[in-house]
Order: C-alpha cells, then structure tokens, then sequence
C-alpha cells in the first residue's frame, strides 16, 4: 500500500530523527544539535494558538535558536499566522517517491556503488567536501531502525556518499553527495539503485527522498529514476521583530 503524505512525514522524522524533542502545548520543539532545519524545525498540532507560537517563540530564542517552524500539508492558516509574527518562507522542499520496483529493475553495475554501515572515512570526507559536516553524520548515527551508507565510485575513484533509513516499509535516503568532478556521469541513479535493492533485502516496498526545490539537478534526478513528487513543505523563519 503507497504510504500517506502523514505517514512518510513520520518517515522522515524516524530516518533522520533530532537529538531531543520537547512540548510547549501543541507545539513540539526540536534540538538537531547542528543537524540542519530538518531536526530543527518546530512542528504545531492542529490545536496551536497564537499563545502557544508565542510561547513557543519564546523558547528557540531562550536557547539562542532563531524561531523556526515546518510548515505541512493542510497547515494553511498555521502558515498565515506565522507570516503574521513576522516570518518569511525559506527553503521549499518536494517529497518524492516510487514503488521500489521501478529502481530494483536494472542491476546495478559491479564495483559502483555499495550499501555500507558503519560510513568508511572516505565517506565521511566527501560528506565533509559536500558541507554534511560531523553534525548531520550524528543524525545518521543516532537513527534507530534500519539503515545503510551509500557509498558511489566512477572511473575508478570515490565519488559518492549517501544514506538511507528504512521505517515502516519506506526507505528514504538522505545526504546524497557526489564529488562535483563525478557528476553528470550518472552515479547518483546506480546509488538511488542500490538503496533500493538494500531496502527490498529489508522487507521494503518504497523509496522516498526530500529535495529543495530550487536543487534543479536532485530533482531531475528523480524524476529520471520514475519517482513523482507526492508533497511539499516549506519552513517559516523569523525575520522580522513585529508581531500582531
């Protein structure tokens, strides 16, 4: 059964979990400990109000965190009330996916790319080149389900680092890095390829990846591999000092 947008949002939180969550009433607030906005981001239940943005605002700045939220499917009027307080739309992000059939149906070619864990240090060198630094590598380590490193080569060099995380049947891979020299060369398909197959061996059924959708490239990427863009979300940062 293809998950529902809800669902694979709970994919992502699994695959790439934050170091502590904690509530403010119907708002969750979340430390990535230098993980990126994905980790980051506050999230608010259907029954916010703007005493608890407020509240909640208060809380990232105590901590010295520039209020920041994720805004999901169906959280218009969250949206509006956000860009109320002063908070612009920053980094909108497609949520792609695909029945694991459409990448497990071409083999993927001998000594090009590996699903690997623990992440060799080579890994973590083209991580590192890339600006996935040790903060986001700690994401990686701290998941608690199923997971793998991708590790890509071409031309008889190391070229490609990625990750991915499998939660309630659907992989999703993050932090997909090839060396600027290495693409174009078709390397980021054989890794999407070989996350795939690992995730069949682990009882999967689909792949999912985010991608900012101003990543022109990424995108192509994925739409070239059959997958289809089944949602979106955006942040909200606070850019201005005013509020209603």
């Amino acid at each position: 059964m293809t998950p529902t947008l809800a669902e694979l949002y709970d994919v992502t939180e699994a695959t790439w979990p934050p170091a502590d969550c904690r509530q403010i009433g119907p708002v969750t607030l979340r430390d990535g400990a230098g993980g990126g906005k994905r980790v980051s981001a506050a999230t608010a239940g259907a029954d916010w109000s703007t005493a608890s943005l407020a509240e909640s605002e208060g809380a990232m700045m105590a901590r010295g965190q520039t209020p920041l939220f994720m805004i999901r499917a169906g959280e218009e009027a969250l949206d509006s009330a956000l860009d109320a307080r002063g908070y612009g739309i920053i980094d909108p992000v497609s949520l792609w996916l695909c029945p694991l059939g459409r990448l497990t149906d071409t083999p993927v070619p001998r000594v090009t790319a590996f699903a690997i864990w623990e992440p060799l240090a080579i890994m973590r060198e083209i991580w590192a080149r890339g600006g996935i630094g040790p903060d986001r590598v700690a994401v990686m380590e701290r998941a608690a389900m199923p997971k793998t490193g991708l590790f890509g080569r071409t031309d008889d060099k190391a070229a490609g680092a990625g990750y991915c995380g499998l939660s309630g049947g659907t992989a999703m891979v993050h932090a997909l890095e090839i060396q600027p020299e290495h693409r174009g060369k078709g390397l980021g398909k054989w890794m999407m390829r070989c996350a795939a197959f690992w995730a069949q061996a682990q009882g999967g059924s689909h792949m999912a990846v985010l991608c900012t959708q101003a990543n022109a490239a990424a995108n192509g990427l994925y739409a070239s591999l059959g997958m289809e863009v089944v949602g979106q979300y955006h942040y909200r940062i606070k850019t201005k000092d005013t509020a209603p």
